[in-house]
């Protein structure tokens, strides 16, 4: 975009506002700061997150990866330039019948969904896999 000056600090450094915000700002921050399909995407899922798990708990963690929390780790929110990642941490152990896990599948601990530009989330699938990875935490 023209015009628009990018306020990223250093890849590795820690900014002073990222010391004085509160995950759920700096999930925010990150969503601003995409600009495209990507914060379009972080934002739909944390909303059907925070939907499925009105109580979970918002992290920032790994110098600057979306983490939500009920109980134990959910899943993580990593952007990259051509996907969103939501890796599960217990994803293996989850059922799937909507059959969403689409990345990480050779592992015998971790699941994930890949979510490209363009790609549809079934709402109520995911918040059902949301509600079945914070129950695994249990």
């Amino acid at each position: 975009m023209v015009g628009k000056v990018s306020k990223k600090p250093a890849k590795g450094a820690m900014s002073e506002t990222t010391k004085t915000k509160t995950p759920s700002q700096l999930i925010d921050a990150r969503i601003n700061e995409l600009d495209d399909w990507r914060g379009e995407t972080l934002a739909r899922v944390r909303a059907l997150i925070k939907q499925a798990l009105p109580k979970v708990v918002e992290e920032w963690k790994w110098r600057g990866v979306p983490c939500w929390y009920h109980d134990g780790l959910v899943c993580t929110g990593e952007t990259y330039k051509s996907v969103v990642k939501l890796t599960f941490a217990k994803g293996a152990a989850l059922k799937d019948p909507s059959r969403l896990f689409n990345a990480s599948l050779e592992g015998n601990t971790r699941r994930a969904i890949d979510i490209h530009e363009g790609d549809e989330i079934d709402a109520t699938a995911f918040k059902a896999l949301i509600r079945a990875a914070a129950a695994s935490n249990n």
